[in-house]
Parts: structure tokens; C-alpha cells; sequence
């Protein structure tokens, strides 16, 4: 059973970078199909899909974020790392990791707080 467990700043004051991290335990980001996506769920609104890495390395980004958004990974740690630059508060959120093998889900973090505020 794949687990994620995520790892974040818990208050960020706008315009700076948050970096949300994802370890993965019970299964590698290398393995073959498997894709590993943040997510994320502001209050009082539905969950809105940021971005992936895929087991290849290759990245795919949410249209409205991609300017602002990077994701890397450290295969040596078996973790990746969201960064969401230029923060406001209309970024604070309830983030997920999560993965998928192909289009099929299959584990999801408990998700952290991440407030923007000054």
C-alpha cells in the first residue's frame, strides 16, 4: 500500500514561495505508470488538481498555475516537492499528494493547512 505523507509551511506571508513536500513510502516514484500529483482544496470550494510528476521525471501543470508552478523530485529521498511562487491569500488551502497509476487513483495524503497571510 502506497502512503503519502505531506510536509508544508503552514503559514506563508504573500508573495513568497510555498513549498509543499511529498514523502512517498510502500512503493517507489520511479515505478513504472505511476503519476504523483498535488492538489489542493481551498475553504468553502472544490479540489482543484495543480500538477503532476510522472515516474519518467516528466512534469504536467494546471493551465491557470503553470506560470507560477515548478514540481521536482528527489528519487534518492523518494520525494517530490511542490512550489507555488507569489503567494496570496486566495492560496490558502487544505494541499493534498496524491497518486495515480495511469488514470486511476490509488492513495492520497491526509493533507496540510497552508494559510497565506502577513
Amino acid at each position: 500500500q502506497v502512503q503519502l505523507q505531506e510536509s508544508g509551511p503552514g503559514l506563508v506571508k504573500p508573495s513568497q514561495t510555498l513549498s509543499l513536500t511529498c514523502t512517498v513510502s510502500g512503493g517507489s516514484i520511479t515505478t513504472n505508470n505511476y503519476f504523483w500529483s498535488a492538489i489542493r482544496q481551498p475553504p468553502g470550494k472544490g479540489l482543484e488538481w495543480m500538477g503532476a510528476i510522472a515516474y519518467s521525471g516528466n512534469t504536467y501543470y494546471s493551465p491557470s498555475l503553470k506560470s507560477r508552478t515548478s514540481i521536482s523530485r528527489d528519487t534518492s529521498k523518494n520525494q517530490f516537492t511542490l512550489q507555488l511562487s507569489s503567494v496570496t491569500p486566495e492560496d490558502t488551502a487544505v494541499y493534498y499528494c496524491a497518486t495515480a497509476l495511469g488514470l486511476t487513483p490509488r492513495s492520497w495524503g491526509q493533507g496540510t493547512q497552508v494559510t497565506v497571510s502577513s
